[in-house]
């Protein structure tokens, strides 16, 4: 008989996982000097519509939205995420003659992407964590993104300084 983990035990699980997530983001931005962004980044994440989703389709080793997309063809979680939070490539797009156009992302925004990038692989990778992780997570999917040449270009130069 296959035991599954308690849904109690998988809500604490994430819990801790986005609460690290966020501490992380939170170190990073204050050394770039975004204060605010740093203390409020990813709060929609403590709501009902995103907690409860993930902690349901929680892993551990990386973010719960690709298992409910994987199991619904899309993820509430994600959509209810990208349209709250600003430090996403996905809120700069918009809809022109049919046809998905990214705008400029601010630049504060897009320091807050990048301390993202930091933050998801420290506490996905745990003691694995490398500084080249965030880059090589930005490469593999870059490709796929929407997002402005200006924005991704300066997200990648802060990457690849970041990495060494």
């Amino acid at each position: 008989m296959k035991y599954r983990t308690k849904p109690v035990v998988m809500a604490l699980r994430h819990l801790a996982t986005i609460t690290l997530h966020k501490w992380f983001v939170m170190i990073e931005c204050f050394r770039l000097g975004l204060y605010w962004q740093g203390i409020t980044h990813d709060l929609s994440k403590y709501s009902l519509t995103e907690f409860m989703t993930s902690a349901r389709y929680f892993q551990g080793n990386r973010s719960p939205i690709g298992a409910e997309r994987a199991e619904r063809g899309y993820s509430l979680a994600w959509l209810h995420h990208k349209a709250r939070n600003k430090h996403h490539w996905e809120y700069w797009t918009d809809f022109t003659k049919g046809k998905q156009t990214p705008a400029p992302i601010p630049e504060k925004y897009v320091k807050e992407m990048f301390c993202d990038l930091i933050g998801a692989s420290k506490a996905y990778k745990k003691a694995a964590f490398r500084k080249d992780e965030p880059l090589k997570y930005f490469l593999e999917r870059v490709d796929e993104w929407v997002i402005h040449e200006d924005s991704k270009s300066q997200l990648e130069k802060m990457l690849r300084e970041y990495a060494g």
